[in-house]
């Protein structure tokens, strides 16, 4: 057993280094040219907001291996050379809610700041705008922590006779309690625990339940309210994701480019694009000095995000015309590449699907219908545990991994699709360090709703460990916010998004998204 839980140790030291290394990859690959050599402090906070992100989502299965090195063991303290998952889980959740609520809105202030202005007014200012919102932030939390930051735990009072202690029990599903004896005691039992039997609480009358109410620390609180905020845009975001991620690689290799296609064809669209950038560059000139005129109001506003909707449009016409059309001496190779490319898609996507359709069936099977009809998933990790010690936890992480995956894949298909939602695009070499931080802040904020609710999914499989004791009954007991788990309100909005993606990639998914507006291609 200490040969596993030092290999355990092992890993989790490996993993972190991995993830810290693949994120300056990304940052490396994704940023803009133009942050090249500088915006440093941005790109700390982006490669340590990813970092904590992903390894906060793998902690989950290194909690429950690091449950499994303890099985044998009376309790998990009496075995060695385990991690300390519940001040990790602590650490996390800290280090999480100071980076979405104040280190990344500060580095956005700064990095958006006026670049004609000193670093320190720049700092200076972003500390004014992160300061007050940190102070708005504050009362409106004391306020709610005031008011209606208390539980409600369902309890059942119980009452039972004593007795001496006796050579023989004589107890049975006819006769529950102990006989004889005058002295009463009264027993209040939390109806999540009522499997142990104790006395007549199967039988019990329903009179006999109360509520029992007591208020919550306030970092409890604030840790729930967090995950309230991200559980609604792990719904939004993480159903038409669940189904978008998948699809929409499938669909990417069924609108590939079939073939390539003529110089003629080339300059005709070549020149098409020409016109439509520079219409693109008139408008952009034309906001701009509105913009130093002072009036920008709610028509300016709207007409930033149809240019910059249009920009990218462009950006992905341009791309696809370059696979169509390769140019220079490995002209063959790049063809060649291009189509292995949606191959992979292809492959990736069909995957994917079975992941996603897999996902869907679980929550419905083992979330939705009381009781459950089966452990479904929780089954299967529990027989691959038993082929390997970590076969089936590498599946369990696999499957929280691409959760957060589809989060991050429904942000940006609904980012560039409503009006209310600012769009910060990530394109592989040319994402600019605010749409980074906002991304990033994004991640955290839903990484916390992704790991509650791989913790309910995998309830079964994830058993004992200290993400269970965290996401307890306080989150789920909530005053005014109970009603949300109790109805299951997120599992179906889940459900909902997911299925009407579904739709709208099977009835539109196959067609070319065409750019709206007053510029458009030729056919």
């Amino acid at each position: 057993m200490g040969d596993f839980n030092l290999a355990l140790v092992i890993v989790a030291i490996v993993v972190c280094v991995l993830v810290f290394l693949f994120n300056i990859y990304l940052l490396v690959n994704y940023q803009h040219p133009d942050d090249a050599n500088q915006a440093y402090f941005p790109k700390f906070v982006v490669v340590f907001g990813l970092s904590v992100a992903a390894i906060s989502i793998l902690m989950l299965p290194a909690d429950v291996a690091n449950r499994q090195a303890c099985q044998r063991a009376i309790y998990n303290g009496a075995c060695s050379l385990t991690l300390p998952m519940k001040d990790l889980w602590l650490a996390i959740y800290i280090v999480d809610a100071v980076l979405v609520f104040f280190v990344i809105p500060f580095a956005m202030f700064y990095y958006e700041g006026d670049q004609d202005k000193s670093v320190a007014k720049r700092i200076k200012s972003a500390l004014l705008w992160v300061i007050t919102t940190a102070i708005v932030c504050a009362l409106v939390l004391g306020i709610l922590y005031g008011l209606v930051g208390k539980v409600d735990f369902t309890v059942r009072h119980l009452s039972s006779s004593t007795t001496s202690f006796p050579t023989s029990w004589e107890l049975s599903s006819s006769q529950q309690c102990v006989g004889g004896g005058t002295h009463q005691m009264n027993i209040l039992i939390l109806l999540p625990c009522l499997l142990f039997l104790q006395c007549s609480a199967y039988s019990a009358a329903a009179s006999s339940e109360k509520t029992w109410t007591m208020r919550t620390t306030f970092p409890e609180y604030v840790v729930a309210l967090a995950t309230i905020v991200g559980s609604v845009l792990f719904s939004i975001f993480g159903g038409v994701g669940i189904a978008c991620l998948p699809l929409g690689l499938i669909f990417s290799f069924i609108r590939r480019p079939k073939a390539v296609i003529t110089r003629s064809q080339y300059i005709k669209e070549a020149t098409e694009l020409g016109k439509k950038a520079r219409d693109l560059k008139k408008a952009a000139d034309a906001l701009h000095q509105e913009e130093r005129s002072g009036s920008k109001g709610r028509k300016w506003r709207k007409n930033v995000k149809a240019v910059e909707k249009e920009l990218l449009q462009l950006e992905d016409d341009v791309k696809a015309l370059e696979e169509m059309y390769p140019q220079g001496e490995k002209a063959e190779t790049t063809w060649a590449l291009t189509v292995l490319g949606y191959l992979a898609k292809l492959v990736l996507g069909v995957i994917g699907l079975i992941v996603s359709v897999a996902w869907i069936a679980h929550i419905v099977i083992y979330l939705l219908i009381d009781p459950p009809l089966s452990p479904f998933l929780n089954e299967v990790f529990i027989k691959l545990d038993d082929i390997w010690g970590l076969l089936g936890t590498a599946a369990f992480a696999f499957f929280c991994f691409y959760l957060l995956l589809a989060v991050i894949a429904g942000a940006m298909m609904l980012g560039l699709r409503l009006v209310f939602i600012t769009i910060h695009p990530m394109k592989w070499g040319g994402t600019l360090m605010n749409s980074f931080l906002f991304n990033v802040g994004l991640i955290l904020l839903c990484s916390i709703s992704v790991i509650q609710f791989c913790a309910t999914a995998f309830g079964y499989y994830a058993q004992a460990t200290a993400a269970q004791e965290i996401f307890g009954h306080t989150l789920e007991s909530l005053k005014g916010i109970k009603y949300l788990y109790k109805y299951n309100v997120f599992q179906i909005a889940f459900i909902v998004l997911a299925g009407l993606t579904f739709v709208y990639y099977a009835a539109f998914g196959w067609r070319r998204r065409k750019p709206s507006g007053r510029f458009q291609l030729s056919g």
